[in-house]
């Protein structure tokens, strides 16, 4: 089973060692295979033994975060296996490239997440409260009746659009301002919005270690400048989510 691809050509010593004192799933010592300057990190599990509960995929992100305190490193996919150390280090052979690549792109840098929670139903409210006359006023135009059933089902759709729309461009205008304060940092950025009624906006980073503590005031600062939104920076964390490559 490998845990991660680590750049470790100077540092192999030093990797033998950190891994002499750790244990993978099933209690199994870990191995390193090398190609070149890149090792995978791996431990021989039957794969009768494989377990892929909860606490084993805890246990296998423990791993890669105590090797990314010491290392570059790519985290391989929970459950990744292979059937003996030669299919691993031709697998390495095959994609040296790629590998490469993306250990460049992740060395000497952090993931950061960024989670923006907000009570939706009150911004809605708001929206909603804004623009209601408008709303009502381009119904009629649309019924031409005053007074009837198929107006109140309009006005009725109409609000519903006009809330979701105000709602999704108030989302994108606050990725927008997070991207733009990202760029004195030089982050990579991923967005996701709208997973919940309330997570409105799940963001990744990639950034310099030495950024840091600017992405910290950074999230402060929205903080102080969206009082009715909930920030919450977690990391970091390896590069779980900024590896551009599909081993084979």
């Amino acid at each position: 089973m490998i845990y991660s691809i680590i750049k470790a050509s100077e540092e192999h010593a030093q990797l033998i060692a950190v891994l002499s004192g750790m244990h993978g799933i099933s209690n199994a010592d870990f191995l390193a295979v090398s190609y070149d300057d890149i090792t995978a990190v791996v431990c021989d599990v039957p794969k009768v033994g494989m377990v892929t509960d909860r606490s084993a995929t805890m246990d296998y992100a423990s791993v890669v975060d105590s090797l990314f305190k010491d290392f570059t490193l790519l985290p391989v996919r929970f459950g990744s296996v292979m059937e003996s150390d030669d299919e691993i280090r031709k697998m390495l052979q095959k994609n040296y490239k790629e590998i490469k690549n993306n250990l460049l792109k992740v060395e000497g840098k952090l993931e950061f997440g960024l989670k923006v929670f907000c009570d939706t139903l009150k911004l809605q409210a708001r929206f909603e409260d804004n623009s209601k006359a408008e709303i009502n006023v381009a119904a009629t135009t649309v019924s031409g009746q005053n007074n009837s059933i198929f107006k109140d089902y309009v006005n009725k759709k109409l609000i519903e659009y006009r809330i979701e729309e105000s709602l999704l461009s108030y989302v994108n205008s606050l990725i927008q301002k997070i991207s733009d304060c990202c760029t004195g940092i030089k982050a990579i950025s991923k967005f996701k919005k709208m997973l919940s009624p309330t997570n409105i906006i799940d963001a990744l980073f990639l950034i310099d270690k030495e950024m840091t503590n600017q992405l910290i005031r950074l999230v402060k600062d929205l903080k102080t400048r969206y009082p009715d939104l909930n920030f919450i920076l977690t990391g970091p964390w390896p590069p779980y989510n900024f590896v551009d490559i599909t081993i084979s």
